[in-house]
């Protein structure tokens, strides 16, 4: 492969991630202006958004198979035909059965190109070297969660169209499009170079369903958490929509540096080891987050969630492609549909208890679920394969850069 494809294709991953944070992440800022537009009740209307999960789910789950069916190119180009289809559908319904099928269509979109841009970075990568990689991909999900919910409560300060926001969203997959025309691919199923074959079948073993489990509970902890936060921030502690946006831009800040640092962190330790004292730290922070009534003080306490948070599920990721000596396409996207099944259930889970216990229950609920993926990364060191593996233990680190 040609170093130009190479780095398209490292561009596209990258892209992937910014289009998926940005689709989810806004979900909590615009929630409230949607709920008005359609005159429902905000917490019957984050139900709909599920269509929006369901749709990155599905997508995750069939293509699995299907990048070795369709070819990639193909899918990103169908993909963004979908988006421009979706995206003009919000700005001219009325309907919110419409609503709904454009929100499906833009998580279907979102899930493959998800699922292309995750597959992309360990195929491209090795060992230590695809945990760091990875680690800066994930960096541009929270570099959306960054932008996007300060341009979506700008926007809506301003009372413009709330539908402007996916547009801007649309320019993402508009650069990833581009992208596709220019590079060239590299080639799956039967049309795959023999030696990029796996040479036999390997069982994944007793890690991966812990890492399965772990990256569900932990999606939906910080969905369920990050989701809510502006609601909790405005209903609870009267603070104003901007300040409320503030707070969960400030986590995906910390989130986004703290991708940049572990990336170069990571070259140097075990990956599992390290998961487990960040799940830890995380479900601390999370407590006292929902325990302490300062708004000032809360600023500093999500920043802290954020950064140590930032690892977390990337890393996961990663334990979960190591557990075999060769990854798949298949073993990658079965923990990212896990994680997707945590994304589409955020909803289902948390408007209930919204409902009939109010925000700050959510809240508490999602940090029971980060301390349940700690005890998954610690129940890893157990049955972990990733130790095992010539690529990890012999492959020298390299120099932070």
């Amino acid at each position: 492969m040609s170093n130009p494809d190479r780095i398209g294709l490292t561009w596209i991953s990258f892209l992937s991630y910014a289009l998926t944070g940005s689709l989810v992440i806004v979900t909590g800022v615009v929630m409230g202006d949607i709920a008005h537009y359609f005159h429902r009740p905000v917490s019957e209307m984050s139900n709909t958004f599920t269509f929006l999960n369901s749709g990155i789910l599905v997508a995750i789950f069939l293509n699995a198979w299907l990048m070795e069916i369709v070819p990639l190119k193909r899918q990103l180009i169908f993909g963004f035909i979908l988006m421009l289809l979706a995206v003009t559908g919000l700005a001219f319904t009325h309907s919110l059965a419409l609503f709904s099928l454009c929100m499906f269509v833009l998580g279907v979109v979102s899930g493959i190109t998800m699922s292309i841009g995750t597959f992309l970075i360990t195929h491209l990568y090795d060992g230590r070297q695809r945990g760091a990689r990875l680690l800066f991909t994930d960096s541009f999900f929270s570099m959306a969660g960054t932008l996007f919910p300060f341009l979506a409560a700008w926007i809506l300060a301003h009372s413009l169209p709330w539908f402007l926001v996916y547009g801007f969203i649309g320019l993402i997959y508009l650069a990833i499009f581009i992208l596709t025309l220019s590079i060239n691919f590299p080639q799956l199923g039967k049309t795959a170079p023999k030696e990029n074959l796996p040479e036999q079948k390997e069982s994944w073993g007793v890690g991966v369903a812990l890492l399965a489990i772990a990256a569900l509970c932990y999606i939906l902890g910080q969905l369920g958490f990050i989701s809510w936060v502006p609601q909790y921030a405005n209903s609870n502690l009267h603070m104003d929509m901007l300040q409320a946006g503030g707070l969960v831009s400030s986590f995906w800040t910390a989130y986004m540096v703290g991708m940049w640092v572990f990336s170069a962190i990571l070259r140097f330790f075990d990956p599992q080891r390290i998961v487990t004292v960040l799940a830890l730290l995380a479900t601390v922070l999370m407590y006292w987050f929902i325990t302490n009534g300062n708004p000032a003080m809360l600023q500093w306490i999500i920043l802290a969630l954020g950064f140590v948070s930032s690892a977390i599920y990337t890393t996961i990721i990663t334990l979960g492609s190591l557990q075999t000596k060769v990854s798949s396409p298949k073993l990658v996207n079965f923990i990212l549909t896990c994680g997707t099944v945590g994304t589409m259930l955020t909803f289902i889970v948390t408007a209930p208890i919204v409902s009939h216990y109010g925000v700050q229950m959510a809240l508490k609920t999602a940090n029971c679920l980060y301390a349940v993926v700690f005890l998954m990364c610690l129940l890893l060191g157990f049955v972990t394969r990733h130790r095992s593996h010539s690529t990890w233990k012999q492959e020298a680190p390299e120099p932070a850069s």
